[in-house]
């Protein structure tokens, strides 16, 4: 039995169905998907309707992302968060035009069981953004920490290759579990449309939401599945993702 574990989606749809199929799923193999499942591409709320399907067809688990966090809410509340708007939110309300109330009931129960992390029996730690504790995810803060958390990722690259994981200055944080997965900083911010690893942390976000690829990981051989760039999934579209990718971009070197 394998277990992949799968990027943040962002609405692609297409990407996904392609992803899965280049990795040969099969009724034996565990997905472990990192959140941010809407928000991107214009099938947010087809992606949440397919994966509630495929639940019920193979072991899934679903961790929680900071956009599944604002569709959530939006879905309880019909109060959409401005700052969802400004991200995704507006395509991700527009996906759901043909959804009935029911279904969007069903969508809402769907988010709500979602994990904030997940802990396997190898002390392996699956987390959308991050955590901040030096005690680990059960002493966590603030929830929020655990799907909008970039420390981790940011403190793991700088530290790869410069200092020896047994010296006293080596953070604890990063002793704390055997492997750490997360999404939520894509790798396209670091020259990279393929997962990236620093020390013992795994970021899977490959920029799906833009110009990036979806990707796979199979945890145990670390053997990587692709989908085509979302972009070309969605011809169409990759405009306003392209600019969304430099605005971002943008911001981050003007803060360097």
């Amino acid at each position: 039995m394998r277990t992949l574990v799968i990027g943040d989606i962002h609405g692609g749809l297409k990407g996904l169905k392609q992803l899965l199929d280049r990795a040969k799923v099969g009724d034996g193999d565990r997905l472990i998907f990192m959140g941010d499942y809407v928000d991107g591409w214009s099938e947010s709320a087809q992606v949440i309707q397919y994966l509630m399907v495929l639940s019920h067809l193979k072991e899934c688990i679903f961790i929680k992302g900071n956009h599944d966090v604002w569709c959530e809410k939006w879905l309880r509340t019909n109060k959409p968060d401005k700052t969802w708007l400004d991200h995704g939110g507006r395509g991700a309300i527009e996906s759901y035009s043909n959804f009935s109330e029911g279904e969007k009931k069903a969508h809402l129960k769907f988010f709500e069981q979602m994990k904030l992390y997940y802990l396997d029996g190898q002390n392996r730690l699956f987390v959308h953004g991050g955590f901040t504790s030096e005690e680990g995810v059960k002493e966590e803060p603030s929830e929020s920490n655990f799907y909008f958390d970039r420390t981790l990722w940011e403190m793991a690259l700088h530290l790869d290759k410069k200092i020896d994981e047994n010296s006293d200055l080596f953070p604890k944080r990063l002793t704390l579990y055997n492997e750490i997965y997360i999404g939520h900083t894509p790798t396209l911010y670091f020259n990279s449309d393929e997962p990236l690893q620093a020390i013992n942390v795994w970021n899977v976000d490959t920029g799906a939401a833009f110009y990036g690829k979806l990707s796979a990981m199979d945890i145990h051989s670390k053997e990587v599945f692709q989908s085509d760039p979302l972009m070309e999934l969605y011809p169409d579209e990759k405009g306003r993702n392209e600019r969304s990718l430099n605005q971002i971009l943008g911001k981050r070197r003007s803060a360097n």
